[in-house]
């Protein structure tokens, strides 16, 4: 007759129990993973619309600073520029100096200023401010962020 290998009732639910504090402690960290990658597409973001702002100032500093000339030629695409240089903040300005917006992201342009934001999360948003080519990443936290 053979002898039948297996486990014990008590090795099982000691498995299942470990597997569980396990489960409980590494869970949260997942969770938070989340908002950490929409803060790091925002801060991804926010660079390049710092490269593109000083792009276009650079493209109309170059061309002659010239107040009468409000557009700019980047790559061969027209971006439209306000008396400073910095590109306008709206599809024509901004939008436009990025070349590529991902989808992930959604822009509203009021007042001079496009905000930008991050996945579906309303206060998690990157801002362009056109008058001064500054870019605010203040709202980027894991808190704004779902997390």
């Amino acid at each position: 007759m053979k002898k039948q290998a297996g486990f014990t009732l008590v090795e099982l639910v000691v498995v299942i129990a470990v597997l569980g504090i396990l489960a409980a402690t590494a869970l949260p960290r997942f969770v938070n993973v989340q908002s950490n990658a929409r803060v790091a597409a925002g801060n991804g973001l926010a660079a390049s619309l710092r490269s593109a702002a000083n792009l276009a100032r650079a493209s109309w500093v170059a061309a002659g600073s010239n107040a009468a000339a409000l557009q700019v030629t980047m790559d061969g695409q027209a971006v439209t520029v306000n008396n400073s240089g910095y590109p306008t903040a709206d599809a024509a300005g901004i939008v436009a100096a990025l070349q590529s917006l991902d989808a992930q992201f959604t822009a509203s342009h009021n007042n001079g200023v496009s905000t930008f934001q991050v996945g579906t999360f309303n206060t998690c948003t990157v801002t362009y401010t056109a008058a001064t080519g500054v870019v605010s990443t203040a709202n980027l936290s894991a808190g704004n962020c779902g997390g």
